[in-house]
């Protein structure tokens, strides 16, 4: 692989780790923040499908 082809797939891999990263935020994450701090089960589900869709804009 060469110089070009490492720097194209950069921005790419970043992306993909930051969708993995809220993913894991939103699935296991939050769930147990939230169940720490007593938050309801509405609002948890409220902020998991935020999360998600941040994850998707990337």
């Amino acid at each position: 692989m060469n110089q070009t082809q490492t720097k194209e797939n950069q921005p790419e891999m970043a992306s993909v780790l930051l969708g993995a990263g809220f993913a894991l935020a939103s699935l296991i994450i939050l769930p147990a923040v939230a169940q720490r701090i007593g938050l309801g089960s509405s609002l948890t589900i409220a902020l998991r499908g935020a999360l998600m869709r941040a994850a998707n804009r990337f």
